[in-house]
């Protein structure tokens, strides 16, 4: 990481690759971003998987991976304990399945909020619903960690489809135009859907704000002063240059920036997109091992021996790496059989 002088808007820089340098109280953010071909009756890819990597495929061969998907790309089935996961996907489509029962697909803008708490297993796979042309899939996973009193929570996953998310555009002197995307948290009198009832997110005076932005050619954008004390880092990840607080930024680059200043982006002459991951520090130990996320080793050892007992309730799925019919749209089902779909579907 590049560091400035102190005094500075901004604090540092830091190269982007598929995974991005994370701060409390986010723990880990990937990017993906695969131009997948049509699909073929199983929903993966109709293209032959020779030369890959079969269930460790992550070396964007012909600009896709399978990851550890062996017929359809994605995750098969995992456990988690002790943080959330925040999904947002730009293009494509995730079919979910977990232990709880809970089901979903969404994709196209949706993000789905699931606290894993206490424990839950689940699959994320990237069904290619399209067998005439392409599936290019997009997405963000964002981890971000629970204090020590909520880690052992029950399992909880909300959707926020993409119809409902709130969005601002903003014009400034020139007729620029900036659009603003609030996952959580707020941007003006724009606020987020409400996080789950036990996320940090829900904390008050966590300052949790997540959003995405798009700047069209030459566009300035504001962001306003956050708490004193939380952490904001920007993620500039499309475009050819942008100023942020005064520091010129060429390619893609996450920017840490001082939380309790106001910054001013100035975006050059293509489109740019951003990420924006703020929040007040937990400021508690973190001790990680793999989906395991705790305060200390002990804890660690105790998620492995809980899984190991108990599977965190089981997986009552008859494969690994369910997808769902081509025809079943985007809808959540919930753990206790409720059903929604997003407007119009």
């Amino acid at each position: 990481m590049t560091d400035s002088t102190a005094g500075d808007t901004v604090l540092g820089t830091f190269p982007l690759g598929f995974q991005w340098q994370t701060f409390d109280p986010f723990l880990f953010c990937a990017h993906h971003d695969d131009a997948y071909p049509a699909g073929n009756s199983r929903l993966g890819p109709a293209a032959s998987l020779d030369g890959r990597n079969r269930g460790q495929d992550f070396e964007g061969k012909d600009g896709w991976r399978m990851y550890h998907g062996d017929a359809v790309p994605g995750f098969p089935q995992h456990p988690h304990r002790g943080f959330e996961t925040v999904t947002i996907v730009r293009s494509g489509r995730i079919d979910h399945s977990d232990s709880l029962g809970a089901t979903a697909r969404f994709g196209g803008g949706d993000v789905q909020w699931l606290t894993a708490g206490k424990g839950i297993v689940h699959c994320e796979m990237f069904p290619l619903l399209n067998r005439e042309k392409p599936n290019p899939a997009e997405l963000f996973q964002i981890w971000l960690n629970l204090p020590s009193r909520s880690k052992m929570v029950d399992p909880h996953f909300t959707m926020s489809w993409h119809e409902d998310i709130p969005r601002r555009v903003v014009t400034d002197a020139r007729g620029a135009t900036s659009e603003v995307t609030v996952i959580a948290g707020s941007f003006g009198d724009a606020a987020a859907l409400p996080a789950p009832p036990n996320s940090w997110a829900s904390t008050p005076g966590s300052d949790v704000t997540i959003l995405t932005l798009k700047l069209t050619p030459g566009a300035e954008l504001t962001l306003p002063a956050a708490q004193a004390g939380t952490s904001r880092t920007l993620y500039f990840f499309e475009g050819s240059s942008i100023t942020v607080g005064g520091r010129a930024i060429e390619g893609k680059a996450g920017v840490m920036v001082r939380g309790d200043r106001a910054v001013t982006l100035v975006n050059g002459p293509a489109p740019a997109e951003l990420l924006v991951l703020q929040g007040r520090p937990i400021k508690e130990p973190v001790a990680q091992h793999g989906p395991f996320v705790m305060n200390t080793q002990s804890e660690i050892h105790q998620a492995f021996s809980d899984y190991q007992r108990t599977r965190f309730g089981g997986w009552p799925w008859p494969s690994d790496e369910p997808v769902h019919p081509v025809s079943a749209g985007r809808f959540a089902k919930h753990p206790d059989g409720r059903v929604e779909r997003p407007k119009g579907e």
